[in-house]
């Protein structure tokens, strides 16, 4: 297995790390609610993906009080 003959400087070093970055998600905005979606995903609050209804969501039941 190769070792290096001398110690690499700490601003190489640095050099190298700058590409490990977080990237931001690439959002766009829903057809129907005009709220932020991930790219080729149903849109969470609405249901719909490509301008189409995919996903009914329920109503949730009221529990009655006591």
């Amino acid at each position: 297995m190769a070792h290096p003959k001398r110690r690499h400087s700490s601003t190489r070093q640095k050099k190298r790390r700058t590409h490990y970055k977080l990237k931001s998600p690439a959002l766009t905005k829903c057809s129907s609610c005009d709220k932020p979606v991930l790219s080729h995903h149903v849109c969470p609050a609405c249901g719909h993906y490509k301008g189409k209804q995919v996903v009914v969501k329920k109503e949730k039941k009221k529990k009655p009080k006591k």
